[in-house]
């Protein structure tokens, strides 16, 4: 299946709706799609629709939704990943692509005491989880929030469990034993860790202290690795 994604539809169907520059380039001049044709089509919000092309334009091509099936692919959780951004790019944008793949609803980019990074390009960070949802057949596209101070975010009232993935000799309690499912929120330190300070403020503000395991994760790894673990224990 190739999917599509479109503005919201706010009108009932069957309606006609036009895809935006780059999806009408793709369709009709690499795809070689043509009038009548079935497409599908997404808005993000979970909606699954079909519909048939009107016209090959390929920079403003019609389609007629004749079809929807709402919320689709619906998980009956949430998981809201707090990653410090890499030094390197790259390596940020490779976690966004993969952890959109695996599944997950909201990013929010942490600026901690020891980052690296602290500016980003969004505009550009929303097309790889756009272009890693179609991928996927993702109905649902992660939120990806502006970067917030990890004092800030910590002390948002989010209701969900909330766990801390830290680096240390001796941390006994693993994410997957901790995370019983349900909603939850992990934070993912930078290069440097989180500091005493950070760690001792999350734990005032209810996150729990977790591992993903004996070996030293890169922070796009270990989000990685920790959006995997929250995912299949929801599979069971």
């Amino acid at each position: 299946m190739q999917l599509y994604f479109i503005t919201p539809v706010f009108s009932s169907l069957p309606c006609q709706v036009t895809l935006g520059s780059e999806e009408s380039f793709h369709c009709i001049k690499v795809l070689r799609m043509r009038v009548g044709e079935t497409l599908h089509l997404t808005d993000g919000s979970g909606n699954l629709y079909e519909g048939q092309i009107m016209a090959q334009d390929i920079k403003s091509c019609p389609v007629m939704l004749t079809s929807v099936i709402a919320e689709y692919g619906k998980r009956p959780f949430s998981l809201h990943l707090a990653v410090a951004p890499t030094k390197n790019i790259a390596r940020f944008e490779w976690f966004l692509e993969k952890a959109t793949e695996i599944g997950v609803d909201e990013i929010t980019p942490l600026i901690c005491e020891h980052s690296e990074r602290v500016q980003l390009r969004i505009d550009r960070l929303q097309k790889i989880i756009l272009a890693a949802a179609k991928q996927s057949i993702k109905t649902y596209l992660p939120i990806l929030h502006e970067p917030r101070k990890f004092d800030d975010f910590i002390r948002l009232n989010l209701p969900a469990a909330r766990f801390v993935a830290y680096v240390e000799e001796h941390q006994p309690l693993h994410l997957k034993t901790a995370y019983q499912q349900g909603d939850c929120i992990v934070l993912i330190g930078p290069e440097g860790d989180f500091s005493r300070k950070e760690m001792d403020a999350a734990f005032r503000q209810g996150f729990n202290p977790v591992s993903l395991g004996p070996s030293r994760l890169r922070t796009e790894t270990a989000a990685v690795v920790a959006c995997h673990i929250i995912n299949i224990a929801n599979e069971s």
